[in-house]
């Protein structure tokens, strides 16, 4: 039987210290590394984390899920991104913390709704994890939580083949494109506001 993602992500943490490179994580996921990497990517950025971090996590999912939307068999990922690392400390904490969580979700998760795979249902879950994907790595604050909230649901969706997953994967990026176009609203509305006092 194939190990389950929370198995996968503890495996992770229990090489040797020092720092991860991102083709250390590839290699370590194997042929369920699009799925499997979706979520070890996002699901960091819903917890405290080093400055930089959102960068470093983000950067894969940008290159990762455009691939996934063109139906690419195999992620591949430039040297320039593989030979990244983060320390395996890093990584242990934000994932102990996870871990104990996903296993709970992975008890409810089952094989359903399969119409929600396939060539275009793949392509499509690709296709939105890369918008979300951009938003994620957008310097705003707390803004990357919606955003990554929603590929580590869509991950776990392609991982386990459960489209009820891949259903709420898109009710939240529904929610987070709402929350979004209110803060840009927002902002917007302020700096207007601002202007109009100041005489600009």
């Amino acid at each position: 039987m194939a190990d389950s993602l929370s198995e996968l992500l503890q495996g992770l943490t229990e090489g040797p210290p020092g720092p991860v490179r991102v083709r250390d994580m590839v290699d370590h996921f194997g042929h369920r590394a699009f799925g499997a990497m979706l979520f070890a990517f996002s699901v960091p950025n819903l917890l405290p984390l080093p400055p930089g971090s959102s960068t470093f996590l983000g950067m894969p999912l940008v290159l990762l899920s455009p691939q996934l939307a063109l139906g690419v068999k195999s992620p591949w990922l430039p040297r320039a991104v593989t030979e990244r690392t983060i320390e395996r400390q890093t990584l242990k904490r934000a994932f102990d913390r996870i871990i104990p969580h996903l296993r709970k979700v992975e008890r409810l998760c089952a094989p359903r709704l399969s119409f929600m795979f396939g060539p275009i249902g793949d392509r499509l879950i690709g296709l939105v994890c890369f918008l979300l994907a951009l938003v994620l790595i957008l310097p705003i604050p707390l803004g990357n939580m919606l955003p990554a909230a929603a590929v580590a649901v869509f991950a776990l969706g392609l991982t386990q083949r459960d489209g009820a997953m891949v259903l709420l994967g898109y009710l939240m990026t529904g929610i987070s494109v709402g929350v979004l176009v209110l803060s840009a609203s927002a902002v917007v509305a302020a700096v207007q506001h601002l202007a109009r006092i100041f005489g600009v």
